[in-house]
């Protein structure tokens, strides 16, 4: 036990506690996916999960992700609560026509009589040696559809509190969970709580120049900082936390106070929610506090390859979060 009467679990265990506090509480909530009953799940977050629940809460699917998202939106518009677990997050293209066309768009087509509250569990990113179609973020994509709700939390206590209010929620929201952030620690309450969507959070106070990052760039941000302070860099790091509905309020504020930003993800830097970023901030009056350009540092625009030294070299690690954050902050000085 922590100080706080907290416990330090990891990732995977925030999000496998989210869920069982869920399910025992709304007998409407339950999980489909592929192996996710006795073998546990691809990452074992749905293990010892089938022995509480049974089968019919914890419900093996054959190897088809359009299948899936069909029974979830079915499932969903008929007042359940499922939660889809797709391996990886690039299986979710086998799925596009359910998730973007059915389920992000019924509750607006039947004028809010139906809705759709369905959770889609997305392992993503690099850093595994999965190779290109097993390593992506594909955030982007389902950004740019109205009626999703999108969620990328970078803690083992914001994933636990975010999971629980996205299965809340009357909308389908993809839930993006980091494959490297799964054995990652941290203090995370016992207790059932939920943390409200689209509500970003400010990892870090600083006063020289803001960090704007979501899932695994949080803490290499937050590594970046520590290691720039020693050169008397001062970084704020905000947590965005929840992608849509995005809280332009703290990115706004944090801006207007460091006068630098410079915006941080992995997945590829064309078409990549770091330029809609970007423009919110130069739509804002936070444009008039800026001392230097905004800055992005993402993704190269290439497949991940499956060589590891390769693969580390395609998205932004602490070292490139250190060089392009030691350039902004002497921009315009």
């Amino acid at each position: 036990m922590t100080q706080n009467g907290n416990r330090e679990i990891t990732y995977l265990e925030a999000v496998r506690e989210g869920l069982i506090l869920e399910m025992r509480q709304d007998p409407e909530v339950f999980l489909l996916g592929e192996d996710i009953g006795i073998y546990g799940g691809a990452f074992g977050v749905t293990r010892g999960m089938l022995e509480e629940f049974g089968p019919e809460r914890i419900r093996d699917t054959p190897i088809s992700e359009a299948a899936i998202a069909g029974a979830a939106t079915g499932a969903a518009l008929m007042g359940m609560r499922p939660i889809m677990e797709i391996m990886f997050m690039d299986f979710l293209t086998i799925s596009m026509n359910q998730l973007v066309n059915q389920a992000a768009k019924i509750r607006f087509m039947f004028g809010g009589k139906a809705s759709i509250p369905m959770v889609v569990r997305a392992p993503a990113g690099s850093g595994t040696g999965a190779a290109a179609q097993h390593s992506q973020s594909l955030e982007a994509w389902f950004i740019h559809t109205p009626g999703i709700k999108v969620v990328a939390p970078a803690t083992a206590a914001d994933a636990k509190g975010l999971l629980i209010s996205a299965i809340r929620d009357n909308n389908p929201v993809i839930f993006m969970e980091h494959k490297l952030l799964y054995r990652t620690k941290g203090d995370v309450a016992e207790e059932l709580y939920a943390i409200p969507l689209g509500k970003a959070d400010v990892k870090r106070e600083g006063s020289d120049l803001t960090i704007v990052a979501y899932s695994i760039m949080v803490p290499r941000a937050l590594e970046a900082a520590e290691q720039l302070a020693e050169e008397g860099i001062n970084i704020e790091v905000v947590d965005l936390r929840t992608l849509k509905p995005l809280d332009e309020k703290t990115i706004i504020r944090s801006v207007s106070k460091t006068g630098r930003v410079l915006i941080a993800h992995e997945a590829p830097r064309t078409g990549g929610f770091g330029g809609e970023l970007a423009a919110v901030i130069a739509g804002s009056e936070a444009f008039d506090y800026l001392d230097a350009p905004i800055r992005r540092l993402a993704g190269r625009d290439i497949p991940i390859p499956y060589n590891r030294t390769l693969e580390r070299s395609t998205v932004p690690q602490v070292e490139d979060i250190v060089a392009a954050a030691r350039t902004l902050a002497q921009e315009g000085r």
